[in-house]
């Protein structure tokens, strides 16, 4: 019995399966999502087709462009008053990503920066610096959130305060319990009978060593952050209108659901679309990180 053999095939299934590996093996489409939407954040002036704040009546509720009735002016369709949906939605993505990394920054300093003095120093400190973590972590956000809007009213900079506030806790934890190892361990013992001093010992030696830590958390705070904001813009707690945020998009588009679905679809994909991308880089950037997992 003769077995043939068609180069062409195995040639086609090797390359096949060499893209199915790459595509397992690295991020491509979440970093793509990622990628754009920074690009609309950045650039949402030149990308958006239309204005996001100013809107015709006689368009209102028009649907999307495939779909009967539908404008190539407006490939998303409109709102209730005639705003675009797609020009809103990358709008949305400026203020989701400016909220982000603002947050971000600020959380990842806080939290850094305690949980390593806390973690190195110990003793009393520490314990103060983890009972305001415990503190933090049982304090419910959203009714927090609710007083301080209604005190003080809706604005950016109260949502940033706020989730700098409620962001930094998980940093600290992770690094304090980094820290707790890293202190321990024998290059750190001889910087300290080299005569280095705490200070130094802390930021020079220690702190290294926790980066690939925090950017890993860092990318999975990222999604938490996007999904936190929307969910205080739906309840009417973050940005007043008529800020084009994805959450105020979905709450205003939640009566009209059974009549113009995409008013409240499609900014709620883009959330959806977002968190999840961002969840996945994360685990893909902890499993890269992690020597412990790299060699399974």
């Amino acid at each position: 019995m003769t077995v043939k053999f068609d180069i062409n095939t195995l040639q086609q299934d090797s390359l096949w399966a060499r893209s199915v590996l790459f595509l397992r093996s690295y991020p491509i489409l979440p970093v793509v999502i990622v990628l754009t939407l920074v690009v609309c954040g950045i650039f949402a002036p030149l990308v958006a087709p239309n204005h996001p704040l100013e809107g015709e009546l006689e368009n209102r509720q028009l649907p999307p462009v495939w779909l009967e009735g539908g404008s190539s002016q407006y490939l998303l369709g409109t709102d209730h008053i005639g705003r675009g949906i797609l020009t809103r939605i990358i709008f949305g993505a400026r203020i989701s990503l400016t909220i982000s990394v603002v947050v971000l920054i600020g959380g990842v300093a806080l939290g850094t920066i305690a949980g390593l003095v806390a973690g190195y120093i110990g003793g009393i400190l520490d314990e103060i610096v983890m009972r305001l973590v415990d503190f933090t972590f049982a304090m419910p956000f959203i009714v927090v959130a609710l007083v301080a809007s209604v005190v003080w009213g809706q604005s950016m900079t109260l949502m940033i305060i706020l989730l700098v506030l409620f962001t930094w806790a998980p940093f600290a934890r992770q690094v304090r319990a980094e820290t707790l190892l890293l202190k321990s361990s024998d290059y750190v013992s001889l910087a300290r009978v080299a005569g280095a001093s705490g200070p130094r010992i802390a930021f020079r030696h220690i702190l290294p060593g926790l980066v690939n830590t925090v950017m890993v958390l860092s990318s999975l705070q990222v999604g938490n952050l996007i999904l936190t904001e929307s969910v205080l813009s739906f309840l009417g707690i973050g940005l007043p209108p008529p800020a084009p945020t994805w959450g105020t998009m979905v709450s205003e588009g939640r009566q009209y659901v059974s009549t113009a679905w995409w008013l409240c679809f499609f900014p709620g994909f883009a959330i959806m679309l977002v968190v999840f991308s961002m969840n996945f880089f994360g685990d893909w950037l902890r499993d890269k990180l992690d020597p412990r997992l790299r060699q399974l």
